[in-house]
C-alpha cells in the first residue's frame, strides 16, 4: 500500500455497491482523490462514509456524483463535474454493469438486451471517450483506464447472451483503446473477475445452473483478492500496462471442464 495521500484522481463507475464500492474505497485509502459515480446518490454517499477518513480531509478527497453511464448527457455532466472539482483524471475504472435474468435466447425480451448493451457497453464507451479527451489535453498528459470485464468474456454461463455478448465486446474496447492510447500515454487494461463474494453472488454458493444442466454450488473468493489485484494494476507507471488480468475463486468451475 502507498499509504500516503497524493494528487492523482480516479473515477469509479458503479461505485455505490459491490466491486465498484470496494475498489473506490481502496483507492481512497491508498491516497487517491476519488469520484464515486453511480445512479443512486445515497448509496454513493454511504460508500464514501464507509471508507472512513484516512487522511482527515474526506470532503476534499472524495466526491459522489449521480450519473447513469448509459445517458450521454449524464456522462458529459459527470466529466464536467470531475474536471471542475479536480482538474484532471489519472484513472478511470469502467465498472458499472447489469446482469439480465437467465433466459433462452429465443425468449429474450428486447428490452433486456437493450438494457445490457446500454449499461455494459455503451456506458464504458462513453466514459472512455471522455477520459481520452481529458487525458490527452491535461498536463502531464495520459492516464490509465481499467475495464471490468468478466469470466464471461471467455466462457459463457447458460442463458446469458446479453451479458456474455457485452463482456466480449468490452474486450474489444479494451484492446482497441489500448492501441489508440499508446501515442498519448494512455494505458488501457481489463480485469476479469470470477465469483467474488458479494450479495449478487450468494446464489452461487447455494447452487447455480451449469453447462451440463446440473445445479451445483460454486466456490467464491473474498473481496480483498479483487481490490489488491485492482490496486496492483492501478499503481503501475504509465510505461507499463496489464492488458488483461483474471482473478478468480480457485475452486470455481472455469478452467478445463470444471
Amino acid at each position: 500500500m502507498q499509504n500516503v495521500p497524493h494528487d492523482k484522481v480516479a473515477l469509479v463507475t458503479g461505485a455505490g455497491s459491490g466491486i465498484g464500492a470496494a475498489c473506490a474505497q481502496a483507492l481512497l485509502r491508498d491516497g487517491w482523490r476519488v469520484v464515486f459515480a453511480g445512479r443512486r446518490l445515497p448509496a454513493l454517499e454511504q460508500a464514501i462514509a464507509a471508507a472512513g477518513d484516512p487522511w482527515g480531509d474526506i470532503d476534499a478527497r472524495a466526491l459522489a456524483v449521480s450519473a447513469d453511464v448509459s445517458d450521454a448527457a449524464a456522462v458529459q455532466r459527470l466529466f464536467d463535474t470531475l474536471q471542475q472539482r479536480f482538474g484532471r483524471l489519472d484513472l478511470l475504472f469502467n465498472n458499472a454493469g447489469v446482469f439480465t435474468p437467465a433466459t433462452p435466447v429465443d425468449e429474450l425480451p428486447l428490452e433486456q438486451w437493450q438494457a445490457a448493451v446500454n449499461v455494459n457497453l455503451h456506458g464504458p464507451f462513453l466514459c472512455t471517450q471522455h477520459a481520452f479527451r481529458l487525458m490527452k489535453a491535461q498536463s502531464p498528459r495520459g492516464g490509465r483506464i481499467i475495464n471490468n470485464g468478466s469470466i464471461s468474456a471467455h466462457a459463457p454461463r447458460p442463458f446469458s447472451v446479453p451479458y456474455t455478448t457485452t463482456k466480449h465486446a468490452i474486450t474489444g474496447l479494451t484492446r482497441a483503446a489500448a492501441l489508440e492510447g499508446r501515442a498519448f500515454d494512455i494505458a488501457v487494461g481489463q480485469i476479469d473477475i470470477g465469483n467474488v463474494a458479494t450479495d449478487m453472488t450468494e446464489r452461487m454458493a447455494a447452487g447455480v445452473l451449469q453447462a451440463d444442466g446440473s445445479v451445483r454450488p460454486e466456490a467464491r473468493m473474498g473481496m480483498d483478492a479483487v481490490t489488491s489485484t485492482f490496486l496492483a494494476m492501478a499503481r503501475l507507471p504509465l510505461e507499463a500496462n496489464v492488458l488483461t488480468m483474471t482473478v478468480m475463486a480457485t475452486g470455481m468451475p472455469y478452467v478445463g471442464r470444471g
